[in-house]
């Protein structure tokens, strides 16, 4: 494994995160690894396109995510990743940044993306970067990347609020696209833990976050990081668009910057580690004249199909994924779905970005043909008064 690791250094972190040693320490694990080199070694697979084996890898990474949710680790649901993308649009030439890239899932459909439309060259242009706290799960990121045969990405170990690794010049690194699912609710990120971080007062500039939940401390890095005329999308927990305190705070801020674009909730049971409905919040720091002043609501709340293979999870289907990436496209309102709303308007609701305040999906109202249903309410009460005077009759018959 160590010649394997010297001879490929771009896969060096898979093999040094994973202890082969210590796995075939067991007799059924040695066997099972030798079945395994048995089975691959018969299946010459140099001929496989990348896009079928990286389609294998993720399923195997889907398969096990239920397991990973109950550890603790987030999966997002690759429908998800594919309604984010198809909103941020990434283009040859441009960099996409996941601070939080997991196994690697905002890339790799990111730089899809591209190669469906323009092509494998013009995707060997977008340039990705990523970032992961976890060592072992930046190996299967790492794995991911280079099985899908993605090779102009550079993903680095460490904590991201405190620690980016990504840096230009004395400062941060920016790019056009920076696009994430962070943990939710992440405790442990306080204002005097946040101060031990570099560039702490140009990535917090509108406040810090409550100890129980660093949700705004990602998205402030995340604004950080993007350019001038950069484009942000996050995949967060719903609280924190109308939670108080400090979190407020922060909202009022990044609202009055007129840097929010597009707010969206998702419907419910999308992920494995949680039934609550996620949300999408869209933000740009150089917004079009036309959209200045103003934030959509898309309420996609019954925008989803019943998932095909675990029967408590729900998913967003293709149709549904193009009709929010349409309706953001589009920025005009339709009945039940979506609302431009003012930002004076959202200041006078006390800077509360819930979804179901400014649209409700309508409800379907049934049609009632009016003589129809009197008709069968005569019918009815017809059959009612021959049983009562069959009844009748019986108990005439006992001497009742």
């Amino acid at each position: 494994m160590k010649a394997i690791a010297e001879r490929n250094p771009e896969l060096r972190d898979v093999f040094e995160n994973i202890d082969f040693l210590q796995f075939t320490s067991s007799r059924e694990n040695t066997e099972m690894l030798g079945q395994l080199v048995e089975i691959f070694s018969a299946k010459p697979l140099h001929h496989v396109s990348p896009d079928i084996l990286g389609d294998a890898y993720e399923w195997i990474l889907h398969y096990f995510a239920p397991q990973k949710a109950k550890e603790g680790e987030v999966y997002t649901p690759r429908e998800v990743i594919k309604l984010l993308v198809e909103i941020l649009d990434p283009e040859p030439e441009e960099s996409v940044y996941d601070p939080a890239c997991g196994s690697g899932g905002m890339l790799i459909i990111s730089y899809r993306h591209v190669e469906n439309l323009h092509g494998k060259e013009g995707a060997e242009k977008l340039f990705l970067f990523g970032q992961e706290a976890n060592p072992k799960t930046l190996a299967l990121s790492k794995m991911n990347l280079y099985i899908h045969d993605i090779r102009n990405a550079q993903l680095a170990h460490g904590d991201t609020l405190l620690y980016p690794k990504f840096k230009e010049g004395d400062g941060q690194k920016r790019f056009d696209i920076v696009i994430a699912n962070p943990p939710w609710n992440q405790d442990g990120y306080s204002e005097n833990e946040l101060k031990k971080g570099e560039f702490w007062n140009k990535r917090f500039r509108y406040g810090f976050t409550p100890k129980q939940s660093a949700d705004w401390a990602w998205i402030q890095h995340m604004i950080a990081s993007a350019d001038e005329d950069g484009r942000v999308g996050v995949v967060i927990d719903n609280g924190c668009l109308f939670r108080g305190g400090k979190e407020k705070a922060i909202r009022k801020g990044i609202l009055r910057d007129d840097l929010v674009e597009c707010v969206i909730l998702l419907p419910e049971k999308l992920f494995y580690n949680t039934g609550a409905p996620g949300a999408v919040l869209i933000f740009k720091k150089n917004k079009p004249d036309e959209r200045k002043g103003k934030v959509l609501f898309i309420n996609a709340s019954n925008e989803y199909e019943q998932h095909p293979e675990v029967r408590k999870l729900n998913r967003l289907g293709d149709e549904h994924i193009e009709k929010i990436a349409s309706a953001y496209r589009e920025f005009k309102e339709m009945d039940g779905f979506t609302r431009v709303v003012d930002l004076e308007e959202i200041k006078e609701n006390d800077y509360n970005l819930n979804v179901t305040l400014y649209v409700f999906p309508e409800e379907e109202v049934e049609e009632i043909d009016v003589g129809k249903e009197w008709e069968e309410l005569k019918r009815i009460e017809g059959e009612i008064m021959e049983v009562e005077e069959r009844i009748e009759g019986y108990l005439r018959e006992v001497g009742v």
